[in-house]
């Protein structure tokens, strides 16, 4: 069997196949990115609240503190 350029023989189905999990690939790579990038964010919100309760109460006591002086 003669082939054009270029052409390949049965390797049609192999590229798509590489094409196929290449993307499957990069979809999972990113989906991963998003759900780690959104769990950090959500600790760090958190994070965030338990420090400024802190800073909130710490501030309390040095108010009191202060009032005693």
């Amino acid at each position: 069997m003669v082939f054009a350029p270029g052409e390949k023989s049965g390797n049609e189905p192999e590229e798509v196949k590489l094409q196929n999990a290449s993307k499957q690939i990069v979809q999972n790579a990113i989906l991963q990115a998003v759900r780690q990038v959104s769990q950090e964010s959500r600790q760090r919100e958190e994070r965030d609240r338990d420090n400024r309760g802190s800073f909130q109460l710490g501030t309390g006591e040095l108010t009191k503190k202060h009032g005693k002086k």
